[in-house]
């Protein structure tokens, strides 16, 4: 039978990777999660392309696995064994509509360069990952990513205005409209954005964009003695009416690491560091109140910059971490009020397991990336989890969730029954059955 489908594939009008060295790139993603030997490797180019690829999935019952640019951090995209594997780096169809403020883009079009080509006609496309100058906007849609601007703009779901979808039996669908409003049927775009590859392969996205601030930006930072203090602070920030785009949170120890790996110069707090964005024509004021709130939550140090300067460091903080060692990266979420109660549960377990914990967060959007040295081969990998098994639980305790950008893939699959609840979980399976009846989409990660 395998002989059969090998034959098939290469009659497919679309480019199939076979040979071991050529397929070796695709077999898993930035998480390192274990993965198979696929049947091969497609690049499909067009909507059609997916959908004979998926036609001839169906029909042999194949597992596939989808992946963009492979940034995913859960283990979504690793390869199955006797499978196939979608790429869709190839699809790069990108234009702009200045007048509806939208854009049409393919799945493969990087997040940074959709950004840019809004930016040439005074729009930006909102949803900003760390990641943005490598992940895909189709990768961000299927994990509905977030990133350094949620605290003003949301998730990537709240920029997708419309999809067309390959179903599993090849079968293509749209949902959405270019229009602001629409109520026509169910309302099956955000069933889609999130789903992690499970119920389709995006192949087409319609998205809103924003018009560009007016006026230069302004950053400021605050250097703190205690990360629970800088939470207590972020809480002030939110409440304050101030224009904050963005308010991050990273530790010490990340800034040492990455003005040893980027020469950053950035200011070493006694404990962490917390950096916000302000846009518009009171950028320079924003800045300059929510520095002073800073000084009045006990920030030991303030400052205030023009441009995005002290910002464009925090998306260093994973090319700094990784270099020293394995690591085991969290994505926890909790609501923004208990924060600074995660933060302190995170030191205790740090300190009852004799286990650092790195901290990087999404502070205004209570969205915590909790790392975990995992030894310089992963050979610690199994106690790392535990650790972050246990922070996991503290945020659901705190009424916030196990993911809140990277998704479930396979490397949180246990925990979506700490979570859901049974019903739920059941509701959530009824509609993949629906959808791929033989299982065959990213079979056993996701939901």
């Amino acid at each position: 039978m395998t002989s059969d489908i090998t034959t098939l594939i290469k009659h497919l009008r679309c480019p199939a990777l076979t040979s071991d060295d050529d397929i070796a790139p695709y077999l898993t993603d930035a998480s390192q999660a274990a993965s198979g030997r696929p049947l091969a490797v497609f690049l499909p180019r067009t909507t059609a392309d997916t959908s004979a690829i998926l036609h001839l999935a169906s029909a042999h019952q194949l597992p596939v696995s989808v992946r963009g640019a492979g940034t995913g951090l859960a283990g979504g995209a690793a390869a199955y064994d006797g499978g196939l594997v979608i790429s869709t780096e190839a699809m790069t169809e990108l234009s702009i509509d200045a007048a509806g403020r939208l854009a049409d883009v393919q799945p493969g079009v990087l997040t940074a360069t959709l950004d840019a080509a809004a930016q040439a006609q005074g729009l930006f496309f909102a949803p900003d990952p760390a990641s943005a100058t490598t992940s895909t906007v189709g990768g961000n849609i299927a994990t509905n990513a977030g990133g350094l601007r949620c605290l003003a703009h949301g998730v990537t779901a709240d920029s997708v205005a419309a999809l067309e979808v390959v179903l599993a039996s090849g079968e293509v669908i749209q949902t959405g409209a270019r229009t602001i409003k629409n109520v026509a049927g169910l309302n099956l775009t955000p069933l889609f954005v999130g789903s992690e590859g499970t119920l389709g392969v995006i192949t087409r996205a319609t998205v809103r964009l924003k018009p560009l601030p007016e006026g230069t930006p302004y950053t400021f930072a605050a250097s703190y003695d205690s990360l629970e203090d800088a939470g207590a602070a972020v809480l002030a920030l939110t409440k304050s009416g101030l224009n904050l785009e963005s308010l991050e949170l990273i530790d010490h120890t990340i800034v040492q690491l990455i003005n040893k790996h980027h020469g950053a110069g950035l200011t070493a707090p006694g404990a962490g560091l917390l950096m916000g964005l302000c846009t518009g024509t009171s950028a320079q004021t924003d800045a300059a109140q929510a520095a002073s709130i800073c000084a009045e939550q006990g920030a030991s140090s303030t400052e205030t910059a023009e441009g995005l300067s002290l910002m464009e460091a925090r998306r260093l903080v994973f090319s700094s971490i990784y270099p020293e060692g394995f690591t085991v990266l969290g994505d926890a979420g909790v609501p923004v009020p208990q924060l600074p109660h995660f933060i302190r549960r995170i030191q205790e377990i740090s300190e009852a397991t004799s286990r650092p914990v790195l901290i990087t967060a999404h502070a205004g959007d209570g969205n915590l990336h909790p790392s975990v040295y995992a030894g310089a081969q992963g050979e610690e990998t199994e106690s790392a989890e535990a650790v972050l098994a246990q922070i996991s639980a503290v945020a659901l305790e705190l009424g916030g969730t196990v993911t809140g950008e990277h998704g479930i893939g396979s490397a949180k699959l246990h925990a979506l029954e700490e979570q859901l609840t049974p019903a739920t979980l059941a509701a959530g399976r009824a509609i993949k059955a629906a959808l791929d009846p033989a299982g065959i989409l990213t079979p056993g990660r996701g939901i």
